[in-house]
This record gives structure tokens, sequence and C-alpha cells, in this order.
């Protein structure tokens, strides 16, 4: 008993001695990432004469709404500490399917109700596999990556799929705007809302950071943890068609080939915006900021002629880079 006593205590001795830390660390992420996107925008103003025009910005926003969505739904994954490298892959499955149901003359509004069905039953494949199957998540969703986008190319002879006139009773999804607002930017701010209050002020938020901080822990104080973690994956495979409607909005046809590398957009602005890869640490707004900071770099980039493939590299440096601050950052927690 004594010894029990004790290391209780010492466990709360350690919790309070990190304290210092840890509120030194959130203090940097909620205003590092937030001033990093200030400088990126200035440094875009004086670096190109197009970057702050009308017609551009609309560009930026319209893109941090196709890949924030995205990052919202692989928040909720990676906050239980996985990963879901198959939502490239919903989104072009979703595009297709959302594109084939239009043409054959289903109401708009049924066929985007069944194309959110549609990711969100992807995502439960995914929740199956890594809940019931046992398989670890990377396996699971890479796999999944690849069988989504086989039938997508298979069903579609990887060939687009128009909507023609369809498209129009869409469009305004992807094109159109509300006081003066891209109307993609109103469905993000909406989902980043409802997202920030489940994961806030709901049970289930609560326990999505309790899996992703212990899993056993979770389980052994109660919590369901294989249901928590499945419905995650439904909530990024439902992202993902999100995404993918906004898209076929916006072309007015599914690309089979939409989406494709989109898992690293959606991974990258949720690890750039803080949400550790570790779980049970981040959030939503976070999410956001990186967002606005991938799609404002990559558009800079585009504007001053860098190739895509030079793109990547910055890509992968700044990933690498947001992960080290982590690491530095948990240092920072343990030694408080």
């Amino acid at each position: 008993m004594t010894a029990s006593v004790k290391s209780r205590s010492g466990a709360l001795l350690s919790k309070g001695g990190t304290l210092a830390g840890r509120r030194q660390w959130r203090l940097l992420q909620n205003f590092g990432i937030l001033l990093a996107l200030v400088v990126l925008v200035v440094a875009g103003s004086f670096l190109s004469e197009h970057f702050l025009q009308i017609g551009n910005i609309l560009n930026v926003l319209r893109q941090v709404a196709i890949v924030g969505i995205l990052g919202i739904g692989m928040t909720f994954v990676i906050l239980t500490a996985g990963i879901d490298l198959s939502v490239g892959s919903i989104v072009g499955f979703s595009a297709i399917a959302f594109a084939a149901m239009l043409t054959e003359g289903m109401p708009w509004p049924l066929a985007i109700m069944l194309g959110l069905a549609a990711g969100a039953v992807i995502g439960a494949l995914n929740g199956l596999g890594v809940t019931k199957g046992g398989l670890q998540p990377f396996i699971m969703t890479l796999g999944m990556l690849v069988i989504a986008r086989g039938v997508t190319m298979t069903y579609s002879k990887g060939q687009p799929i128009a909507l023609r006139q369809t498209g129009q009773k869409i469009a305004w999804l992807g094109t159109g705007t509300l006081l003066g607002v891209p109307v993609p930017v109103w469905i993000l701010l909406v989902m980043a809302l409802l997202a920030g209050f489940t994961l806030n002020f709901t049970t289930f938020g609560r326990h999505v950071y309790a899996v992703g901080d212990n899993q056993e822990a979770a389980r052994l104080s109660g919590i369901n943890t294989k249901r928590v973690i499945f419905f995650v994956y439904v909530i990024s495979g439902a992202c993902a068609a999100m995404s993918a409607l906004i898209i076929v909005a916006r072309l007015t046809a599914g690309e089979p080939s939409a989406g494709t590398g989109y898992e690293l957009d959606a991974i990258a602005i949720v690890v750039i915006g803080g949400t550790s890869l570790f779980g049970g640490e981040g959030g939503v707004r976070g999410t956001l900021i990186g967002a606005g900071i991938v799609a404002v770099l990559a558009n800079l980039l585009n504007l001053l002629g860098v190739s895509p493939f030079s793109q990547q590299i910055v890509k992968g440096l700044i990933i690498l880079g947001a992960v080290l601050l982590q690491r530095r950052g948990g240092a920072a927690k343990g030694d408080g």
C-alpha cells in the first residue's frame, strides 16, 4: 500500500513538473503556426504582384477548403494515433460515384447523400480492418488506397465522367460565392465548427483524445476504444467524399484520378497544425491554419514558377520539420 501511494505521488509530482513545459509548448503551437501563415502571406505579397489579386485569393481559398475538409477527417484519425492513407483514393472513388449517379438522372440531393455515404462506407471498411481485423492503420489504409483507386479506374475505364447539363445544378457548390466568400469555404467553416464542437464538448470527443493519449488506459477506464477508432475512420471517409463533391462541382465532371496524392496533403496540414502523430494532442483549429500554410505556399511556388517536383521536396521538408518540432515539444513537456 505504501509503495502504491508513493508511486501515485511521484506520478502527480511528475505531472505537475511538466505543467510549465506544456503551457509553453501550447503557446508556441497556437501562435507560432499562425505567425508562420502571416509571414508567408506578407512574403507572397512582395514576391509576386499577382499574389494579392482577388482572383488568386479566391483560388487559394477554394484550395484551402478542399484540403482543409480532408484535414478535418484526418485530424480525428491522427488524434487516436492512427493514420488514413486512403483518403485520396476515396476522393477519386466518390467523385466517380457522384458523377455516375448524376448522369443517370438521380436527383442531386439524393446523389449527394449517397455519395457521402459511399465515402463513409469505405471509411467503415478501414475501421473494421483496424478494429476487428487487427491490422495496423498504416497497412489497412494503404491496402484500401490501392483497392479504392483500382475499383474507380475499373468502373470508369480510366475516363472522366462529364456531367454536362446536370452539372449546372451543383456547380454553385464548387464555384459559387456567398457574401463574397466561395461556397466551399462556408462548407469548410461549418464542418470545422461541428468538428471542433464534437472534439471539445462531447463525450465522443473526449474519448478520441483519451484513446490517442493511452489506448490501454482508456479501455481499462471503460471506454469502448474499438468503437471510437471505428467511427474516426468513418468520419475521415465522409470528409473525403465531401471534398470530392466540391471537386466534381467545380469541374462539372468526375475524374477517376481526383485526389491523387491528397493523403500527403491531409497529413501535412494536420501535422503542421500541431496535432501529434502519436495521438492525444491537437485539434481542428491548428489543422485549418496548416491548410492555409500549405495552400498559400503551393500557390506562391506556382506563381514563382517552381516545378511541381521541387514543390514536393519543400512539402516533405515541412512535414519533417513539423514532426521534429513536435518531438522537441514532447521533450520540453517532459523537462518542465
